[in-house]
């Protein structure tokens, strides 16, 4: 059995991982910080979640409690309530770990992770590195349609704001995708004088006893609302059912979408076609009793869930949104459908499941891009390179990397 370095033991500088999410959670943020976490772990490296739980823990519950109500009374109140708070209990957290060791660096998970670890470090020998999970801003995403704030208004310049801010304090940038570095670079540029790389979302690969009879046709994994778009796939299905052809999927996740996506089942007559299978922790292992994966989602800087059916060697059908693209190409890894167009949608659905030859290729094509681009094991060695000395390392692929302008 390995025994961890302690935190002052030369050569072992610990890395935190400072996010406002909940340690353990369904989000791709948080499967990414568990990932690299134990990666670190494996390779000798103290690494330590920190969230706003980590302190005050009592506290947590008077203090972020009230914006479910002010959710009611306004929206855009229970955005800056929810910032501010979860931000200064994060510092807190932060500061206290901080003080307790030299070297160390700070992946943070977003800018509001990163104002808190620039406020909370103790100088330069503290490194400060932010993921960009995120399209262009966060405060594009409080500003979806239906969401809480206005775009271009106060709130959404404030929040662009306090990103500006901490980005230009920043050591590093880690991009999960070049498309995420183009929308930030869009808005931000000079954040291009920060070091930075492109590092897809990579997890460890798992093993999963063999089963020879699929659970269904197709599966998806996501959070049930609406940017993850399932309302598009149920009409999809309905479609190929008109069509002759009875394709069967399970849907794993929840959110508050699932009593409305219950009633879409029963009105286009999906009933045991499609099962909401909810929340499991154990969706990984099941993966590979499908022959397809499908991604209905209308959003996404580089989604988890393909980069997990890829390593359960699945096929991908997708939209070409966001980071997507890069992760599938067109014919190889799988298909691109329209998402504004059930019928077109269905039939490319169909030409791929009616083609046993071409979802076999495709599977092979699915798993060898996993092992190449999203293998834990591939990539955290440069990612944990990137993290401690600001060097990517070789093979890093695509985007290139910049450096400061001197």
């Amino acid at each position: 059995m390995s025994v961890k370095p302690d935190r002052g033991e030369p050569g072992s500088s610990p890395a935190f991982i400072a996010t406002i999410f909940h340690e353990v959670g369904a989000n791709g943020v948080q499967t990414h910080m568990q990932q690299v976490r134990d990666y670190l772990e494996s390779r000798g490296t103290v690494a330590t979640i920190v969230t706003p739980f980590s302190w005050g823990r009592p506290l947590t519950y008077p203090v972020f409690g009230p914006r479910l109500v002010l959710k009611y009374v306004s929206a855009p109140a229970s955005v800056v309530w929810y910032r501010h708070w979860h931000e200064v209990f994060l510092y807190r957290a932060l500061r206290r770990e901080l003080a307790r060791v030299g070297d160390c660096v700070v992946y943070a998970q977003g800018p509001l992770e990163a104002k808190a670890a620039l406020r909370a470090r103790r100088g330069p020998h503290q490194r400060v590195v932010m993921a960009v999970h995120f399209r262009s801003s966060q405060a594009d995403e409080h500003a979806e349609p239906g969401r809480e704030i206005k775009r271009g208004g106060l709130i959404y310049r404030s929040i662009q704001g306090i990103e500006a801010e901490a980005i230009r304090q920043l050591d590093g940038i880690v991009y999960v995708s070049k498309w995420a570095r183009d929308s930030l670079l869009a808005w931000l540029p000079e954040a291009a004088a920060i070091p930075s790389a492109v590092f897809g979302n990579a997890v460890a690969p798992v093993t999963v006893e063999e089963r020879h009879k699929p659970l269904a046709d197709t599966v998806t994994v996501g959070r049930l609302d609406g940017p993850k778009n399932h309302k598009f796939i149920l009409q999809v299905l309905a479609e190929a059912n008109r069509s002759g052809r009875r394709v069967t999927l399970d849907i794993y996740g929840d959110g508050p979408l699932r009593d409305e996506l219950s009633r879409q089942i029963r009105s286009l007559g999906l009933e045991g076609q499609v099962n909401l299978q909810g929340f499991r922790r154990d969706v990984r292992q099941l993966l590979p009793a499908y022959r397809l994966y499908v991604h209905p989602s209308y959003y996404e800087v580089a989604p988890l869930a393909i980069i997990e059916a890829l390593g359960a060697g699945l096929p991908v059908v997708a939209a070409r949104v966001g980071g997507i693209p890069e992760m599938i190409e067109e014919g190889v890894e799988g298909r691109f459908w329209p998402v504004d167009d059930p019928v077109g949608a269905a039939a490319v659905l169909l030409e791929l499941l009616n083609s046993e030859s071409a979802l076999e290729k495709a599977a092979v094509a699915a798993h060898d891009k996993f092992e190449r681009e999203f293998n834990i094991n591939a990539v955290g060695a440069r990612l944990k390179s990137f993290l401690f000395e600001g060097v990517p390392g070789p093979s890093v692929s695509a985007a290139p990397t910049y450096r400061l302008r001197g």
